[in-house]
């Protein structure tokens, strides 16, 4: 069972990194010209307002190590509700969940993620693994297909199930790095593509928090049918601004995180 965050977090890294190749890349491009360790800002993941693996069920593993709710966040365009967490200890990274609002999507897309998280075990949901357990079920490469149709999330969720979506690089952390326009230009210059979508920074000083990420890697997944090479995880990096009592921002920018989702669109 995890005691602390402090595990939780490693396991969490290590499953993401596995598959999100250039987060290892430019995590190490970062640490060779930082004195201080890379810090993370937050992780966020991703799930079905179904039971029993609603957004709820995610945060119970967080509420369960000190965390505590804050934040909500509509997407009404992505048909997405979202709540943040945060941990007392203030070095602990928050963590961004989000669930994708079948109810509101087409009887089709209805049909099919019902019948996937059918598939899911309700005791598999409470196991320490299960948010870096990956996908609780079997999908076709079709059927991936018919979701990105309509929803890239929804098509995201089938292809790659439990797992920390990003990680994200506290700017304010580093430094050699005092902006998210000087990272991007690290990234490019390095040859990592950036998230364009709504700009290259997304938010502004006035928002109290600007962000940027890069676009996901692509790595080959294995459907029911066949192998198939598809988005998967992406790396976020955040500066957050001074609150007028003096504390740093520590929320998120609901117009901000709704571009930051778009890392992992592509074709498939």
């Amino acid at each position: 069972m995890h005691t602390d965050y402090q595990s939780l977090f490693s396991e969490l890294g290590e499953n993401y990194r596995a598959v999100t190749p250039s987060a290892e890349r430019i995590h190490q491009l970062l640490a060779e010209r930082e004195s201080r360790p890379v810090v993370n800002d937050h992780i966020a993941l991703r799930t079905f307002n179904l039971d029993p693996v609603g957004l709820e069920t995610l945060a119970r593993h967080f509420l369960n190590l000190g965390y505590e709710a804050c934040g909500e966040y509509h997407f009404e365009a992505k048909k997405l509700y979202a709540r943040h967490f945060e941990h007392p200890d203030k070095h602990a990274p928050k963590v961004f969940i989000s669930e994708l609002l079948v109810d509101q999507c087409s009887p089709r897309l209805q049909e099919i993620v019902r019948e996937l998280v059918n598939q899911v075990d309700p005791e598999s949901t409470t196991a320490d693994n299960f948010l870096y357990s990956g996908r609780h079920w079997q999908v076709s490469h079709d059927t991936y297909r018919a979701l990105l149709e309509e929803s890239e999330y929804a098509a995201w969720m089938a292809a790659w199930g439990y797992r920390a979506n990003h990680f994200t690089v506290s700017i304010n952390d580093l430094d050699s790095i005092h902006s998210v326009a000087e990272m991007n230009q690290l990234l490019k210059d390095n040859g990592f593509n950036v998230n364009s979508s709504g700009g290259e920074v997304k938010g502004s000083p006035e928002d109290l928090l600007e962000q940027s990420s890069t676009m996901a890697d692509r790595v080959a997944v294995r459907f029911s049918d066949w192998e198939a090479t598809i988005p998967s995880c992406f790396y976020e990096f955040a500066l957050r601004y001074h609150k007028p009592d003096g504390e740093l921002h520590s929320g998120f920018v609901a117009a901000s995180a709704d571009k930051v989702f778009e890392s992992t669109q592509a074709g498939s």
